[in-house]
């Protein structure tokens, strides 16, 4: 059976409305994304670390009810799981304070046995960390060698565009190792200082066969060496977009795993199949926009549940 692994890291989201904390959760971009597919009952499995504390147990704790494997993580004790502080503007998105105190060796895991058409996702400023990163990228290179479909979404935000010059390097060699590059038009707009999915394909690397390009109410641009498409998106007053584009990211996996896409298809994947994707990918992040929670419900996954 294929299985799903998203890499990333975790914190615990303690989130802010009016300068005042109403609630906590836990967090982490693939973190995420792992959880929405884990109430699918689909075969994930969350790579990452946090502590031996009583944040990490809450996490740990929380992943394995939602049907998340935490076999491949690691659990430190000379360190502390992260937090992180987000505050909600009246539009209700979110700026952040982070507060992290990591061990001096990172990520210490034996790698899982990646098969082919298994799918990985990474990506954020996880994917860009330097005390990471050589382990992350190994384990990348093994994905992809044994032709795993890899999903990447840089997942980049302002509060670090003064870390551009460092990270841009990074970013440009993570895209090449995926089979879809998935980001909003903040983070290329940031990154590659362009302001449309046209403009982002071209700064792709030729070896970047697949551009999922979202632009909040304007609506999904996909790119890809055949075509082009545009899809429309719902107009909603969101309650909270922190786990918008980690919802969409989990549609992504969840459309291509349900659909028996492989590696392969993807070369010459058809409109329709295309269509399938983005459009469930906008409803699981509509759903999750409309809630304080950063992963799509329980009710809601039972109406897709494999």
């Amino acid at each position: 059976m294929r299985k799903i692994y998203a890499v990333g890291e975790t914190v615990l989201d303690i989130l802010f409305k009016d300068n005042m904390p109403f609630t906590a959760k836990a967090g982490g971009a693939s973190l995420n994304s792992a959880v929405s597919l884990g109430r699918l009952n689909m075969p994930v499995y969350f790579i990452g670390e946090y502590g031996l504390d009583e944040v990490g147990n809450f996490i740990d704790n929380f992943l394995r009810e939602n049907n998340v494997s935490t076999e491949y993580v690691y659990r430190y004790y000379d360190g502390k799981s992260a937090l992180a502080l987000a505050f909600l503007n009246e539009n209700n998105d979110a700026s952040y304070d982070f507060y992290k105190i990591y061990p001096e060796k990172r990520l210490n895991i034996k790698f899982p046995e990646i098969q082919p058409d298994d799918i990985v996702l990474f990506g954020s400023t996880y994917a860009v960390t330097p005390e990471v990163r050589p382990v992350l990228i190994e384990l990348i290179k093994h994905a992809k060698k044994n032709k795993a479909i890899v999903i990447y979404d840089p997942n980049f935000r302002k509060s670090h565009l003064h870390e551009l010059h460092i990270m841009k390097p990074m970013i440009l060699d993570n895209m090449k190792y995926a089979d879809i590059v998935r980001g909003s038009n903040e983070d290329f707009s940031y990154v590659f200082g362009v302001n449309n999915a046209d403009e982002t394909y071209d700064n792709l690397s030729e070896s970047v066969p697949n551009l999922l390009y979202t632009a909040s109410r304007k609506g999904v641009y996909l790119k890809t060496p055949s075509y082009s498409a545009e899809f429309p998106v719902k107009t909603i007053e969101p309650k909270s977009t922190i786990g918008a584009g980690d919802s969409f990211n989990a549609g992504i996996v969840y459309s291509i795993y349900k659909q028996n896409i492989s590696k392969n298809d993807l070369q010459h994947l058809n409109e329709a199949s295309w269509r399938t994707i983005v459009n469930t990918a906008v409803e699981f992040a509509t759903h999750v926009c409309l809630n304080y929670d950063n992963y799509i419900s329980k009710e809601f996954a039972n109406h897709y549940s494999i």
